[in-house]
């Protein structure tokens, strides 16, 4: 389960961030995951609650925007959305893709007391 690992990094930085503008507590976190991720959202969510215990963020709501991926098709020259890492393009099947965005997971905002 990374998702463990990764919020427990998360929550080093939210603390971090929290601290430096004078923060007694967070409130709400924003995060944006990306379709190609390979983040499960409920053990992102049970490791998030977990991983907050004892800190600033403890309690904290996470809200979760959820991005397409898109990927560079070298074959037909355009930009698409994809659902996998093993998806051919939608435009013309082919599977010379480069990925553009979407396999990322960004912490984008927080709401602090």
């Amino acid at each position: 389960m990374h998702e463990l690992s990764l919020c427990l990094n998360m929550v080093e930085l939210i603390e971090q961030q929290a601290r430096l503008h004078g923060a007694q507590k967070v409130t709400q976190v924003w995060l944006e995951l990306g379709a190609l991720a390979c983040i499960e959202e409920q053990a992102l969510r049970f490791s998030f609650a977990s991983a907050t215990r004892g800190t600033l963020a403890e309690n904290s709501e996470l809200r979760l925007s959820h991005l397409p991926a898109l990927a560079w098709c070298w074959d037909c020259s355009h930009s698409v959305q994809i659902e996998k890492h093993t998806s051919p393009c939608p435009l013309c099947g082919g599977r010379k893709l480069s990925i553009e965005t979407g396999e990322s997971l960004r912490i984008k905002q927080l709401e602090i007391e």
